[in-house]
């Protein structure tokens, strides 16, 4: 068994092709074969069923049952399923002793405090009366050069704003 386990994992060991018995092809090229071959041989491919431990495995669907009784990957993963449940009966999760830290914050407080009017694009801020500097305007700057505007309406024409006529 040992021997056929490391025989199989030979990347230079050519296999042959379920979809077509004159393709031999190496074991590290084989998944990529099956899945091209698989779309040129329909035909074939709808009288084979995949292995459900092993994707290399094509079977014909008449003895997938018995393949999949016999399948010699099925006895891996089933060693690996019982080795998860023997260890997960072994360890003990750790229940967290985080808490979440004390909010501080109001916003709904903040919002009644508020003094200061809110920013309106393309209007002139005050500062508050209280600040040094409440003569001083606040104004937003222009990456345009000198003599250039923003335009004030799109270049084309919105196929819902035809001139006022509803569709």
């Amino acid at each position: 068994m040992e021997e056929t386990y490391i025989d199989s994992l030979d990347p230079e060991k050519l296999l042959q092709c379920p979809y077509d018995k004159n393709h031999q092809i190496r074991a590290c090229r084989f998944p990529y074969h099956l899945i091209k071959c698989r779309k040129n041989h329909p035909d074939v491919a709808n009288k084979l069923a995949t292995c459900p431990f092993n994707a290399r495995h094509q079977v014909p669907r008449a003895e997938i049952s018995h393949h999949i009784s016999s399948c010699d990957d099925k006895s891996c993963i089933e060693q690996d399923v019982v080795n998860q449940t023997r260890n997960l009966g072994q360890e003990t999760l750790a229940e967290s002793t985080w808490q979440c830290p004390p909010c501080d914050e109001d916003w709904d407080k903040d919002l009644w405090e508020q003094t200061s009017t809110p920013f309106v694009w393309g209007t002139a801020n005050y500062c508050g009366n209280n600040s040094p500097a409440s003569n001083i305007v606040m104004e937003h700057k222009s990456n345009l050069a000198s003599g250039m505007r923003v335009p004030k309406s799109l270049p084309y024409v919105l196929p819902w704003k035809n001139n006022g006529n509803a569709q």
